[in-house]
């Protein structure tokens, strides 16, 4: 029999030790409700848990996000459906002028009238915009993006606007081709022509009737030049060619709409500027319904521009349905990651208070033995007397 040694009790209190310590484990994970408190509870699984809290995050900020874009194009569309009103008046005042019972003095009235709608939809196409950034000023229009392969550009102009040019690179030929966009329009002929293997290729619509390609190639337009087609009217150019996305320069609205870099979409929005749906001429008058001739011409001008109108709220409240759609499927990602992310990270709380008893118990246990143990090396004193 040993003294100096009492090993029964350095054993008892070792187990005393670790169920206390196994005991304040389970109190902080009871009154945290975390199974992960440290990086010493799970290693791996703080780091996974993390990662998934990132994404979580992000995906809640992404749904945000789409909200905020749904209530820009919902200002943007707003202010076109004003533009439309306006559009529907103005023809509405052009049916009225056509009709010779009005006296020159009756049509200058209407005249004005018309001069002041113009200027109307040029400063709802001003004045609109969202969070101090404007909408139908045409600065958000945005370019073409290409990915990473073959893309298809059109370039659609009014036939009195100059100076639009289109330039691609990384491509071995392009093709310029000219075709009518309104049936009732004369004065030109469709055509084609194509230049090789030129390092950068500029296409541009100039005051002419000549569209010039770099390197001498041309197509002349026949019967009547440009300049001669209504208000309204335009051609459309449409150049296929391998384009080179790294001199893609993008200018639109850029909306991300997922929790990583890259998950983005953009919406551009075009100028809806009088001039530029065309009831407004280069010169900057209105529409001219002074006689019989120019209020049916502008009739049709109108037409054209309410078309245009309402193929830019069409689009809008296409990406609108689609932004609605994102923000379903990012909650709904959202809640299975934080499912995902829950069973790693939170405690099973009825698991715990099991283990909570057990090691309160065994704690118990090990004091009454460690007293026990220390009463066993009295037994030497019966030795002494």
């Amino acid at each position: 029999m040993i003294i100096n040694h009492n090993m029964s009790a350095i054993n008892t209190y070792r187990q005393l030790t670790t169920n206390n310590s196994n005991n304040a484990k389970s109190l902080e994970k009871l009154s945290s409700g975390l199974r992960i408190n440290r990086a010493g509870d799970d290693a791996a699984g703080l780091a996974i848990s993390e990662k998934m809290r990132g994404q979580i995050r992000g995906l809640d900020q992404a749904q945000r996000n789409a909200q905020d874009s749904i209530s820009l194009i919902q200002t943007a569309e707003g202010a076109l459906n004003e533009t439309h009103s306006i559009l529907q008046r103005m023809r509405e005042l052009a049916v009225q002028a056509s009709n010779d019972t009005n006296s020159t003095t009756d049509r200058d009235e209407i005249q004005k009238e018309i001069d002041q709608l113009t200027d109307e939809i040029d400063r709802i196409a001003n004045t609109t915009e969202f969070n101090t950034q404007k909408l139908l000023d045409g600065s958000k229009k945005g370019l073409v993006k290409a990915e990473n392969a073959k893309a298809e550009i059109e370039l659609n102009t009014k036939a009195n606007i100059t100076g639009v040019s289109v330039t691609t690179s990384a491509g071995t030929s392009a093709t310029i081709i000219i075709t009518r966009t309104n049936d009732s329009s004369t004065g030109f002929a469709a055509g084609d022509f194509s230049i090789g293997d030129p390092s950068s290729t500029s296409a541009s619509l100039t005051s002419g009737t000549t569209i010039s390609m770099a390197g001498g190639a041309t197509i002349t337009l026949s019967g009547d030049d440009l300049s001669k087609l209504a208000v309204g009217e335009s051609i459309t150019i449409s150049i296929k060619a391998k384009v080179d996305v790294s001199n893609n320069v993008e200018d639109a609205f850029s909306m991300q709409i997922g929790a990583n870099s890259g998950q983005n979409i953009l919406v551009g929005i075009n100028n809806m500027k009088a001039e530029k749906i065309g009831v407004r001429g280069t010169d900057g008058k209105a529409l001219d319904v002074s006689d019989y001739k120019n209020a049916t011409a502008a009739i049709k001008t109108i037409n054209n521009a309410i078309e245009t109108v309402s193929a830019e709220r069409s689009k809008l409240g296409a990406v609108q349905n689609r932004l609605e759609h994102t923000i379903n499927n990012l909650g709904t990602s959202s809640e299975n990651l934080t499912a995902a992310e829950s069973r790693i990270r939170d405690v099973d709380m009825a698991k715990e208070m099991m283990n909570f008893q057990k090691n309160n118990i065994l704690s118990q246990a090990a004091q009454a033995m460690l007293a026990q143990a220390n009463q066993q090396p009295q037994g030497v004193l019966q030795l002494l007397r």
